[in-house]
């Protein structure tokens, strides 16, 4: 994270709090995933935000992973969870913790609840603790075994861990206040029965710790001093502060932001498994997919992410950021860092005529414009080329300064030829341009005094090599798929969202380009090798083109 001029609040605060000596040994941040699928570019936001904080005030993040339901977390989760976190560029070093790590801390604190008469075993089900919880507006009801003996609370609670009942008939609940105008303080569940093998822990324990209970008991014992949490934490801040004040535990401090809202796509981890499982997309990697992974092999790169979420800032207040920031960010990332080449994605051949059919030559081009340290490369030329199908027309309108009959235009890094005519098939389709070029025209060393408007990207039709590439638009056709509640948001995925193109011509240097290396393709946009292929050919994903081309297509 850069020095600003403005400091957003929670940098006020660290600011306050390191001039009121507070933490001489350095703030402690903490990123807190359930390893129950993976992370989103609003998770990003939040480790930007971690990390950062902690380069920035001279302090520590922990990776904490919160793993208090059995249920749905895996290790592959875990594992996709560490590189992702990696290739945005943090390291969290030796500091790799578990909430499971502390079911035995976590445990001795709910005894130490019980005894003090602060938690008690209820054998209500889920339906009557949610009635007994009454409304906002309506105060909640005491159940009727809040009144159980500690001996009996703790034998029971006892009985609960060693697997003696079944899972839904009992759980452990703070006695907090059931008339509570805040929901989360009429005496919530902290302790549910889950009889079933954990990732880490295997079958050592039948009970596990609601989130509400772990985390700002995760956060003391790590003596995390600023816990950050998006803004649907809020209202579970002052259960947080209770724990915390009644365990008489390090007093670490939450401090709630707007979490990341983006449109055209949807951030709930459950949606994203059902686009996943609805075969809508490929896997949680899928390119269109909002996920870490999905981006990365987008193309998008660390640099871009994090400049993004530089841009949306820190903010008390929801709302939702149009994706064209993100692709812009993308952009001028990519921009500065990609290597310039050319792919022709609808080809037509274009005969030279007056070019000798054996003579070939290698031309110079320049890799990065952007950066000269990456040098050049040579490009093979000869009689035939590869150009475009739509940068031909046949009568075409003023401002076309493309090919056309007896029009100039420049090869990139080549001649300036002039079109001398063209073939048809039988049913109308181009099949042939032809042209004669000007040979003391040649990039670089041009004397012919000759004018072209247009330049055209293009590949040798002797050299080039086959290629797929995937071109994508947005996964779904509005702005914000769940806004209507009486709509399934699958009916709003955009059909159109992935495109195979076949038979596209690149020059050779691509062939060999490893994996996740961007490129600009010359006129076309940027793209990424894919890791993996489509068959034999090397495939090519598009990862944003070189303008906001759907803005201009909104307005419309």
């Amino acid at each position: 994270m850069s020095e600003k001029e403005s400091v957003n609040f929670i940098e006020q605060i660290i600011q306050n709090d390191l001039a009121e000596g507070k933490f001489p040994d350095g703030i402690k941040t903490r990123f807190p995933p359930e390893p129950n699928g993976y992370l989103h570019i609003g998770h990003a936001k939040s480790i930007v935000l971690n990390f950062g904080l902690t380069q920035m005030y001279k302090g520590t993040t922990n990776l904490r992973f919160d793993d208090t339901n059995p249920e749905t977390e895996s290790t592959e989760y875990v594992n996709s969870i560490k590189r992702d976190i990696r290739w945005l560029g943090y390291d969290w070093e030796d500091r790799e913790y578990y909430t499971s790590d502390y079911f035995d801390q976590l445990y001795d604190f709910a005894l130490k609840l019980i005894k003090e008469g602060l938690a008690y075993v209820d054998d209500s089900d889920s339906e009557t603790i949610l009635e007994q919880k009454g409304t906002v507006t309506v105060p909640g009801t005491e159940s009727t075994f809040r009144s159980r003996s500690v001996e009996e609370n703790l034998d029971l609670f006892e009985g609960m861990k060693k697997g003696e009942f079944e899972e839904g008939s009992r759980v452990l609940r703070a006695k907090i206040d059931m008339a509570s105008p805040n929901m989360h303080m009429r005496d919530p569940v902290i302790y549910r029965i889950k009889r079933m093998a954990h990732h880490r822990t295997g079958n050592k324990w039948n009970i596990y710790p609601m989130y509400d209970f772990a985390h700002g008991q995760s956060d003391s014992i790590e003596e995390i001093t600023h816990s950050l949490c998006t803004l649907e934490f809020e209202n579970h801040r002052p259960l947080y502060n209770w724990l915390i004040e009644k365990l008489e535990i390090y007093p670490s401090r939450q401090i709630e932001f707007a979490r990341l809202n983006l449109n055209y796509t949807v951030m709930s981890k459950r949606k994203l498994m059902q686009l996943v499982e609805k075969g809508v997309v490929s896997g949680w990697d899928d390119p269109r997919m909002p996920t870490i992974s999905g981006m990365r092999n987008r193309g998008y790169t660390p640099a871009a992410i994090r400049l993004f979420c530089e841009k949306v800032g820190i903010a008390k207040r929801e709302n939702v950021i149009d994706m064209s920031l993100l692709e812009f960010c993308v952009r001028e990332d990519l921009n500065r860092v990609a290597e310039r080449r050319m792919a022709v994605l609808n080809p037509v051949k274009l005969i030279i005529e007056n070019y000798d059919e054996h003579k070939e030559e290698m031309l110079p081009a320049i890799n990065n414009p952007e950066d000269e340290a990456a040098g050049e490369r040579e490009m093979p030329f000869c009689r035939e080329l590869y150009v475009e199908r739509d940068d031909f027309m046949e009568d075409p309108p003023k401002k076309f300064f493309r090919l056309a009959p007896g029009r100039n235009v420049r090869l990139k890094h080549a001649f300036i030829i002039h079109c001398t005519g063209f073939e048809r098939d039988e049913n109308g389709e181009l099949v042939e341009i032809r042209a004669e070029y000007y040979p003391d025209s040649r990039s670089g060393s041009d004397t012919s005094g000759i004018k072209a408007k247009g330049t055209l990207h293009w590949v040798s039709a002797r050299h080039a090599d086959n290629a797929v590439v995937h071109m994508y638009d947005r996964l779904f056709k509005v702005p914000e798929p769940l806004a209507d509640k009486e709509v399934d948001f699958l009916e709003h995925v955009n059909e159109d969202s992935l495109e195979v193109v076949k038979g596209v011509k690149i020059e050779p240097s691509l062939t060999e380009s490893e994996a996740l290396k961007p490129f600009q393709f010359l006129r076309k946009g940027y793209f990424v090798r894919a890791e993996n292929s489509d068959g034999d050919l090397p495939t090519f994903n598009m990862t944003v083109g070189l303008r906001d081309s759907w803005g201009g297509k909104n307005k419309k």
